[in-house]
């Protein structure tokens, strides 16, 4: 009898580990397609989509299994933690080196998902003679959602920040492997072939443990042949991937595999975007940032004298950190982020923004682009609205909006969106090697303004006579483009970018 307990309870804590292990290794694969194929939330949507058909595919097929049920089960435990485990890192791997990366992609998930899809009505079948029906069905099902709660929980707050992705799928594929072989050694009794499955098993684990240990190397391997350059730092954070590369001329920062700035001439961006701004304002004292973690803006906003006071609100701890302590960027930021008129606040700047009743002179908003709905609502009506807030009424505001060339669309868009929430709006665009055509829009509660005549004298790149020329668009740039405002009930900017981007990078 106790024996009988004992197996029905360990085929239960089964349940929990396959429920476990398949909502991670899902969640490894959108969060990695995010990575790499961009921010959207058409990976996850897709992804989830896939697997979830995938898993009933699975579970159709269980019907053709109809003889050792348990050697079986035990056999599909391994493959789960076999190409579940490797699974991250084959996508890094194969990344650079193929074209048609999402046939692998979504290959992955759905062999997962129909091996993961096969296991519970074996299991279920399984158990029918050891367990009363209602009660074999209440007891699955609750380690089944039980473990998909855990995984939800600690893959976000634990897994990604302390382990990454890829040791994620080989912790959990060694798992997989840990729990098939020993029911493999459990069941000897009952299983044919037992010491070829616990062999097996003993291969796949020492397969991925040396997978595990050497997993940094495997992102650099990987990290090596995406980027042309040295890579010389690389982490990931509870929110993004973060690549820094080198060579003879430049160091250059990636943000899940986009590039945020190159040292050889960010400059360009950095005084575009600060100066036209924080120069209309006659003796600015209080100026926020919204983004912008690397300290380059502040570098900038740091050569009025009148400035007192700088509130960087970033929501990436790992990026602030990261550019307040290591020596080569400090360099290019100028140690901007130690100076102590400047305070860091690692948070959500639309959750900041709300709770925020202090008011400044001048916002200069350096968000990535609007390529998924969370990063989305930064730039719609509503937030604009409670920016307005926190801005002094003869204040002003600089918004990075895009390439107007290659996303006209989008960078109309945010101009629109301005509009509707009441502002008067300057757009303009500079060009930046690096990045092409890119565009900005100056927004203020007040039209009139003294404009451009306090700029700083010792710029590299800006100067009056280069800045007036800044506010006039060719054709092929030209406002008139029908578009909607930016809502968060529609989130018109995201569709529009990811039409327009997704078009230019084909």
């Amino acid at each position: 009898m106790k024996k009988e307990n004992g197996s029905q309870w360990l085929l239960l804590v089964a349940v929990f580990v396959i429920a476990t292990c398949g909502l991670i290794y899902e969640l490894v694969a959108g969060t990695l397609a995010s990575y790499l194929l961009g921010d959207s939330v058409t990976q996850f949507s897709t992804i989830i989509g896939v697997y979830l058909f995938s898993m009933g595919i699975g579970s159709y097929l269980s019907r053709y299994f109809n003889d050792n049920l348990l050697q079986w089960f035990i056999r599909i435990e391994l493959l789960v933690g076999l190409i579940g485990g490797f699974s991250a890192a084959i996508l890094f791997l194969v990344f650079p080196l193929v074209f048609s990366f999402r046939i692998i992609l979504y290959a992955l998930v759905g062999l997962t998902g129909i091996l993961v899809g096969l296991e519970i009505p074996l299991l279920m079948r399984i158990l029918k003679d050891k367990v009363e029906f209602k009660e074999m069905v209440s007891r699955v099902f609750t380690f089944d959602y039980i473990g998909a709660l855990l995984a939800s929980l600690v893959f976000p707050l634990l897994l990604v920040p302390h382990l990454g992705l890829i040791r994620t799928s080989l912790f959990f594929g060694i798992l997989n492997i840990g729990v098939g072989w020993y029911l493999a050694w459990y069941f000897v009794r009952e299983i044919k072939q037992s010491g070829i499955l616990k062999i097996t098993a003993i291969f796949l684990l020492l397969a991925e443990l040396t997978a595990f240990v050497f997993s940094e190397n495997i992102m650099r391997y990987s990290e090596t042949m995406t980027y042309n350059d040295n890579v010389v730092f690389a982490q990931s954070s509870p929110y993004q991937r973060i690549v820094i590369t080198r060579n003879k001329r430049e160091l250059r920062l990636f943000l899940n595999g986009n590039l945020q700035f190159s040292s050889a001439d960010e400059y360009r961006y950095h005084e575009a975007l600060v100066h036209p701004a924080l120069s209309s304002v006659t003796a600015p004292e209080k100026v926020l940032v919204l983004g912008g973690g690397d300290g380059l803006a502040v570098r900038e906003i740091l050569k009025y004298p009148s400035v007192k006071k700088i509130v960087l609100v970033d929501l990436d701890k790992a990026v602030t950190r990261l550019f307040s302590s290591q020596e080569m960027l400090l360099r290019i930021n100028q140690s901007s982020l130690l100076n102590k008129k400047v305070t860091v606040i690692n948070a959500d700047a639309f959750s900041w923004l709300r709770q925020n009743k202090e008011l400044f002179d001048a916002v200069i908003i350096d968000f990535p682009d609007p390529s998924s709905f969370s990063i989305g609502k930064l730039y719609s009506t509503i937030f604009y609205r409670i920016l307005k807030n926190s801005m002094r009424p003869e204040g002003i505001a600089v918004i990075q909006s895009t390439s107007p060339y290659v996303a006209p669309r989008s960078f109309w868009c945010v101009d629109t969106t301005l509009r509707e929430a009441g502002f008067y709006t300057r757009p303009y665009h500079n060009y930046v090697p690096s990045f092409g055509e890119w565009g900005y829009i100056i927004a203020s509660p007040q039209g009139e303004k003294n404009w451009f005549a306090h700029l700083p004298a010792t710029l590299k790149y800006l100067n009056l006579s280069v800045l007036e020329p800044l506010f006039i668009f060719p054709n092929d740039m030209k406002a008139g483009i029908a578009v909607h405002a930016n809502k968060l009930n529609n989130q018109a900017l995201v569709n529009y970018f990811e039409a327009e981007w997704g078009k230019y990078l084909e």
